[in-house]
């Protein structure tokens, strides 16, 4: 009696030990349960904001919408800021990521990327009177970051202390923190703060120097193989047939750039 109570918990124990884990996410168990809950900025116009009936609008939530019309599934559009989108994927309260986020191999220690769907440019802004021409002419200065950013990122490794991070949750904080003064520098996204400032009467205010051409991802959990092997197949099949660089088109003037392969 004393040998099968063993060997029942052996079983028992070997079975959890290759068992999936319970939030995996297959295509068939998407399929099956109707549903996809895709995580989406809505503070980074074009790629993603607010419409006038406060409903997720942009890039991002157009191909969101577009990969749900492909999977047969509706598309739930969680709002999420740029520093909890990694958090949000892991606990399972998305599925995947349609977010404006820059591939990076840290980043790839904790997620899966797919194949680039967009790309962004990443500028660092300043005062017209202060000679910045690279990114060694930051050292001392406060710059304003997006919080994990991948500007972030890129300054934290290169200047370390030498420069103070000043980092913010969402892109309007930085903007207003440069328009006011409170910052020397800002590296953000250069579609999104060129109409800012040019709307906002930041004419005393210029781009320095492009920080980063910043290839994005789709993102899955690091066990979402089968989803990231359907997501590549739809973008190949999407960029073929002209219908993401038309999302393109639409939302940015001007068609979808060539983009790199993982």
């Amino acid at each position: 009696m004393r040998i099968l109570t063993y060997l029942l918990a052996f079983v028992a124990l070997a079975g959890a030990g290759f068992a999936r884990p319970a939030d995996a996410q297959t295509v068939d168990e998407i399929v099956s349960r109707g549903t996809i809950n895709i995580g989406v900025l809505v503070d980074l116009p074009p790629y993603g904001l607010l419409n006038d009936k406060q409903e997720p609008d942009g890039y991002d939530p157009e191909v969101a919408r577009l990969l749900g019309k492909y999977l047969g599934v509706k598309v739930n559009l969680v709002q999420l800021v740029a520093a909890n989108r990694i958090p949000f994927l892991v606990t399972g309260k998305v599925d995947i990521l349609i977010a404006t986020f820059g591939i990076t191999p840290e980043r790839a220690k904790q997620v899966l990327f797919s194949n680039p769907y967009s790309a962004i440019e990443n500028v660092v802004y300043a005062r017209k009177d202060k000679k910045i021409s690279g990114i060694n002419d930051l050292k001392g200065l406060r710059v304003a970051v997006p919080r994990g950013g991948v500007q972030d990122v890129i300054l934290t490794q290169t200047l370390g202390r030498e420069v103070t991070m000043v980092r913010f949750d969402d892109t309007p904080s930085s903007l207003q923190a440069m328009l006011t003064g409170q910052v020397d520098a800002m590296a953000e996204t250069g579609i999104t703060s060129d109409a800012f400032f040019a709307k906002n009467g930041g004419d005393h205010l210029e781009r320095k120097f492009v920080l980063l051409q910043q290839p994005n991802g789709m993102t899955m959990r690091k066990d979402q193989f089968n989803l990231r092997q359907w997501v590549n197949t739809f973008l190949y099949f999407t960029k073929n047939n002209g219908e993401l660089s038309a999302l393109h088109e639409k939302w940015f003037g001007k068609p979808l750039p060539n983009l790199p392969y993982l």
